[in-house]
């Protein structure tokens, strides 16, 4: 039995017009799946719309980046449960998964070797949470796709006994069943495969971005992390100054079971990057917003991230990330972009987070997202 289903994006994508600070085409992208999307898909799950900001100034020590850890679990036991409603944070948990789960903790670890990507310590305090909530050690998978990112992290010395920290190189590779095809430039590879893990392993996943500029997507946050850190042969979207994250991140997210199966969003801005992303080569261009984001909608959360880099940006006195004028570009010396935050590398496409709730992926209208703020000691 032929096991593909197949969708063409393009027509419903175009339709729709274009995103501010997009560029004004859409790629004809040909979506292959044989999942069909649940009844109550993750995103933008129950909670569409709204998002928990907590804040603490003592959750990390800014001249030594020592995160301290019974702050960080304060933080995420006031956010899950300002989410939810429930008065017992435990609770809170036991609404997304349980012991029949088998969870994927999909990390960012672009950041490696230093320390800009999801840190240890809150990815430890979500496993403790999800085994609490009945999640066997062992069906815990915390996950990226690059495997040279993610071993310098050693997430494996912060989180429980038994929970596994895996790549598709060391665990099942890419599902061949399950793509997007798109010919960007020409490329002679024009598909991209999700994770093995993703169709055949995890029944939830849990995402958890950080808070960063990204000289092509204009920031990275929920979408980005999973678009491209869940699919593989992404970076081809990328070519001199132009590029197509405006579109490809949304179309990726909207694939199933991605969509389906991410019924979790806990943004890790203990650190942030506000320029220079996603990487952090540059120790000028880190911050600390000292706060995280919890929700089951990726494009609110998004969407608020867009006014933290932005802010700290114009703060700093560099260019919007919105901006996209030939004066700022330079696409052929990327010194000039490494060391000067009024230089611009490609294109930004911070329009794809807009493009993204276009698949109703979640609610990016400002004025009808439900920012809750906590503020704890």
């Amino acid at each position: 039995m032929e096991r593909r289903r197949f969708l063409r994006v393009t027509a419903l994508a175009s339709a729709a017009g274009i995103a501010k600070g997009q560029a004004d085409d859409v790629p004809d992208y040909r979506v292959v799946t044989p999942f069909a999307r649940s009844e109550n898909p993750g995103m933008p799950g129950p909670y569409p719309g709204r998002v928990v900001r907590v804040r603490s100034q003592n959750c990390i020590e800014a001249a030594t980046e020592r995160v301290d850890i019974p702050t960080v679990q304060q933080m995420m036991a006031r956010g899950m449960s300002e989410l939810t409603g429930d008065r017992d944070h435990r609770d809170s948990w036991r609404r997304f998964c349980s012991s029949e789960d088998t969870v994927g903790i999909k990390v960012n670890s672009s950041g490696a070797p230093t320390k800009m990507n999801s840190r240890p310590e809150v990815v430890a305090e979500i496993c403790a949470r999800l085994i609490d909530a009945g999640v066997k050690p062992g069906e815990i998978f915390v996950h990226d796709r690059n495997t040279g990112q993610l071993s310098q992290i050693h997430y494996e010395d912060y989180v429980p006994d038994g929970v596994r920290v895996e790549t598709e190189v060391g665990y099942l590779g890419f599902d061949p069943d399950v793509f997007v095809d798109v010919n960007f430039f020409g490329e002679d590879d024009t598909r991209s495969f999700i994770l093995r893990m993703a169709t055949e392993r995890f029944t939830k996943i849990i995402n958890v971005p950080n808070m960063k500029d990204h000289n092509a997507s204009g920031v990275t946050g929920c979408l980005k992390n999973l678009a491209y850190g869940e699919f593989s042969n992404v970076a081809r979207s990328h070519y001199h100054a132009k590029t197509h994250t405006g579109t490809f991140i949304g179309t990726l997210c909207n694939v199933e079971p991605l969509r389906s199966r991410t019924v979790l969003q806990v943004m890790d801005g203990l650190i942030g990057v506000w320029h220079g992303g996603p990487f952090s080569n540059d120790p000028r261009f880190r911050f600390y917003p000292k706060q995280m984001l919890f929700g089951t909608d990726p494009v609110a959360i998004d969407r608020i991230l867009i006014d933290v880099i932005d802010d700290k940006r114009k703060a700093e006195g560099a260019i919007s990330v919105w901006d996209r004028s030939d004066e700022h570009l330079d696409s052929e010396d990327h010194s000039k972009w490494a060391k000067d935050p009024n230089v611009n590398r490609f294109y930004r496409e911070t329009g794809h987070i807009e493009y993204a709730s276009r698949f109703g992926l979640g609610v990016y209208d400002i004025d009808r997202i439900d920012l809750r703020e906590i503020q704890i000691a």
